[in-house]
């Protein structure tokens, strides 16, 4: 069955002077804003999926647990850049999210940020299973070719590094 939500979607954005360091490269701790921004952008705008009222609404919502983080070219100040966002990988009570930060034509690779989520109750903080309904879209926007293992990460990036290089070349 093919999926009617968009699975990867992605946005422009611009690098802003006050997140970076005097270098002008974008501060290592502000890359998880751009990403994390990204990303509730994307479910907003592509899935309908209001963050903060679905906590208010079903009692429960995503806490992050873990973060791999891999700086791989600097993002400097003004720049734009592209955020592609993909849920990699869930179960009954956990997602990965996987976000790209992209220079702006998406022919290089500047970061790879995974999120590792737990879906919590409010306010007691432990673990419960995601409700039917956002099991099956989370099964709609599961990139199946991004194949998850805990321990792959930089596996991962290094894939993801040789097929742009490979498609850059295919340009040239």
């Amino acid at each position: 069955m093919a999926s009617s939500l968009v699975q990867t979607p992605e946005t422009t954005h611009r690098i802003q002077f006050q997140d970076c360091d005097m270098l002008g490269h974008l501060n290592n701790a502000r890359y998880l804003d751009y990403f994390l921004n990204a990303r509730e952008e994307h479910t907003m705008q592509h899935y309908a999926l209001n963050l903060g009222q679905i906590t208010r609404e079903l009692g429960a919502g995503w806490v992050i647990t873990k973060h791999y983080l891999a700086y791989l070219r600097p993002a400097n100040h003004a720049e734009l850049v592209r955020i592609r966002t993909q849920l990699i990988h869930y179960d009954n009570s956990n997602l990965v999210v996987e976000m790209q930060m992209l220079s702006e034509d998406s022919q290089r690779l500047k970061a790879v940020l995974w999120s590792e989520m737990a879906f919590v109750k409010v306010p007691g903080g432990t673990r419960t299973e995601h409700p039917d309904n956002l099991m099956d879209m989370l099964e709609e926007l599961d990139v199946e070719d991004a194949s998850y293992d805990p321990d792959g990460f930089d596996e991962r990036v290094r894939r993801l590094r040789k097929q742009l290089k490979r498609e850059r070349n295919e340009h040239d």
